[in-house]
């Protein structure tokens, strides 16, 4: 008897308690829908600290259907993640590791889609003298007067492996320079080993030069006000081309690479074009990236690396 009574007082509970949770709740089933496959990238931090990718993003995810896991790195990391197998698309701007990477057989159908210009920047009353000076001589000047005078001129440098730190060595070895000596000359060159946005920020708080897009000082100028000024800013070197490479699966077989030929043929697309050409023009005067169809100097990819479409991925 005891034990039938124990039955009935727990029978009840489990009723009451059925009864408790559908109090308030609509009887409607909702259906379940398949969670969205997830697509990683990793992409350099100047179309991060500009915005254009946060514009780009939701767009591209409501057309393949897919959630975008982003890493903003500089180029050096967003390729290391690519031969690593992490990431199943990469956006990077250094051509010559590139190159290398594609060779190595990490990357497959890179196609350049964008185009911007590097500047240096500094202080308005240009204590280094580099006004109307080439690139390479501005960093002979830069050198020269930060030996001279470490107090009043500094240089803040990328220090990250990154594509703009990659110029920047570039630059330096134009002028005649061995990178690792310029590096260690004295406390007037200063290494950041951050992205462009804050290596901009503590150039200003310095009131030291710095190289940097043209993109990326524009953003941060609106939006924290930058007293540094562009001082050089013509020269071919300074020529900036972004590039989307896909992760080979021969060498990873798990990155999607049939997603990652959607997001290269759509960076190419007329539609993304356009969108590239106009970003930013409304609050800059100019967009902050060009359209890589217009980009004809010197240095400029062939126009099959942004023209010709990536072909259906069918395996060996």
């Amino acid at each position: 008897m005891k034990r039938n009574i124990i039955v009935v007082i727990l029978a009840g509970l489990v009723v009451i308690s059925l009864l408790a949770g559908m109090v308030g709740c609509p009887s409607t089933e909702y259906p379940l829908h398949d969670p969205l496959v997830r697509f990683r990238i990793a992409t350099t931090t100047s179309l991060y600290d500009t915005g254009l990718w946060y514009h780009l993003e939701p767009i591209f995810e409501e057309l393949a259907n897919v959630e975008m896991d982003i890493v903003y790195a500089g180029t050096g990391i967003a390729l290391e993640y690519g031969r690593r197998g992490d990431v199943d698309a990469i956006i990077v701007h250094d051509r010559a590791r590139e190159d290398e990477f594609i060779a190595d057989g990490y990357g497959i159908n890179r196609r350049n889609f964008a185009y911007n210009f590097f500047l240096i920047a500094g202080p308005a009353s240009d204590p280094a003298g580099i006004m109307g000076s080439t690139a390479a001589e501005a960093f002979e000047k830069l050198y020269d007067a930060g030996l001279n005078d470490p107090d009043t001129v500094k240089f803040v440098s990328r220090g990250d492996d990154s594509g703009t730190h990659a110029k920047e060595k570039l630059i330096w070895s134009q002028a005649g320079f061995d990178y690792e000596e310029v590096r260690n000359s004295g406390q007037w060159y200063v290494e950041v080993g951050r992205g462009m946005g804050p290596t901009l920020l503590m150039a200003n708080e310095m009131q030291a030069y710095v190289l940097a897009d043209i993109s990326t000082f524009l953003a941060y100028n609106l939006k924290s006000g930058l007293d540094i000024v562009p001082i050089v800013d013509e020269d071919p070197i300074f020529l900036n081309v972004y590039a989307a490479i896909a992760i080979n699966p021969e060498a990873h077989p798990g990155a999607k690479i049939d997603i990652a030929n959607q997001l290269i043929n759509w960076l190419i697309s007329a539609e993304v074009q356009d969108i590239i050409g106009t970003y930013g023009s409304v609050e800059y005067g100019r967009s902050l990236f060009l359209p890589i169809a217009g980009c004809d100097m010197p240095g400029c990819p062939p126009v099959e690396d942004y023209t010709l479409p990536v072909p259906e991925y069918t395996g060996n």
